[in-house]
């Protein structure tokens, strides 16, 4: 072969051979476009998501800027105030503002007499509702449709209906104006709430299997060793569920206490961190009167700080207890056969 033609050959083997391309551009389709924008089966599309993270969005900012607006207020001093100038951040943080706040609402013999009204009237409230319960759930005796409609029907009356006729039992009993005007309704199940509560572990009681108190009263057991050794163990997401209700509800209630605990006629030395809320203005008066050193106006900033003093307890209890909360709230719709 002519050494030319093997110069031509190798030259040709050496040239790159051209490709057909191995992709091609992506064509946008109505199809593609209607997935993107509606979704499918397998996810959501992005309507959805933008409409769902947008309502979160401004329900979240709906509650949350009275709070930031609150402390955002009570760190400012009387000149940020009135600068209008000055609208989230203060010129400089104004801790002084809840010396005078708490001091004026007697802020630590408040909080340790607003746990105590809150809190044994809830420990009560759990032994007396869980019991009763238990009995509604596990037990058929005569008249007992007409004791849960009784039950029923006290949850729906209102409380001012009976506010009267209770305000004369208490007096009569010579427990008004005292924390026993809470503690012993709650000790025999009639305590504030109760209804609810009682409906809850009696709902909660009847997804218990009863192969399992079944095995316990072959046994041996009796009914209350039954109840201690089988039912309330498992009773976990109920208690914890009852006990955030009730200690949230006494501790925000105001009216009642004020009427039956602190008293209207013939005040009582009890009183609790909303009550001093409620005349947080009367008290500043009075403690500015007795200051020993130079106490500042009442103004918005002092206001908002007695405001936040009075929430931050029940604040950190949601935050320390917020996980057990939200799964007692799931496991106690869990049936249990």
């Amino acid at each position: 072969m002519p050494q030319g033609s093997n110069a031509s050959v190798k030259r040709g083997r050496s040239r790159p051979i051209p490709r057909a391309e191995a992709t091609t551009k992506p064509h946008i389709t109505k199809e593609k476009v209607h997935r993107f924008l509606m979704g499918s089966k397998d996810r959501e599309g992005f309507l959805k998501q933008f409409t769902v993270y947008a309502l979160l969005i401004c329900i979240g900012f709906i509650y949350t800027y009275p709070i930031l607006h609150m402390v955002s207020s009570s760190m400012m001093s009387l000149d940020d105030l009135l600068d209008s100038s000055i609208k989230w951040l203060p010129s400089s943080l104004n801790f002084e503002n809840f010396r005078q706040a708490g001091e004026s609402m007697n802020f630590w013999k408040a909080l340790w007499q607003s746990v105590v009204i809150a809190g044994v009237p809830t420990i009560c409230n759990l032994l007396s509702c869980s019991v009763t319960g238990y009995a509604l759930a596990r037990f058929d005796f005569p008249g007992k449709k007409i004791v849960m409609g009784v039950i029923i029907l006290s949850f729906v009356l209102p409380a001012q209906i009976t506010m009267i006729p209770t305000y004369v039992l208490y007096s009569k009993l010579g427990i008004l104006n005292t924390v026993w005007a809470f503690i012993l309704p709650s000790l025999f199940g009639q305590g504030f709430k109760a209804p609810i509560f009682i409906l809850i572990f009696w709902q909660f009681f009847r997804q218990i299997p009863k192969v399992l108190i079944e095995a316990s009263r072959i046994d041996g057991a009796g009914h209350f060793r039954s109840f201690f050794k089988v039912a309330l163990p498992s009773a976990g997401p109920a208690f914890i569920t009852v006990a955030l209700f009730s200690f949230v509800w006494y501790w925000n209630e105001s009216y009642l206490t004020e009427l039956y605990v602190h008293g209207v006629y013939g005040q009582s030395d009890w009183t609790t961190l909303v009550i001093q809320l409620d005349n947080f203005a009367a008290n500043f008066s009075g403690y500015q009167q007795t200051a020993t050193n130079a106490a500042t106006n009442l103004n918005e900033s002092i206001s908002m700080a007695g405001t936040l003093l009075s929430i931050l307890p029940l604040t950190i209890l949601y935050f320390v207890l917020q996980r057990h909360f939200v799964e007692s709230i799931d496991r106690t719709g869990i049936t249990g056969e």
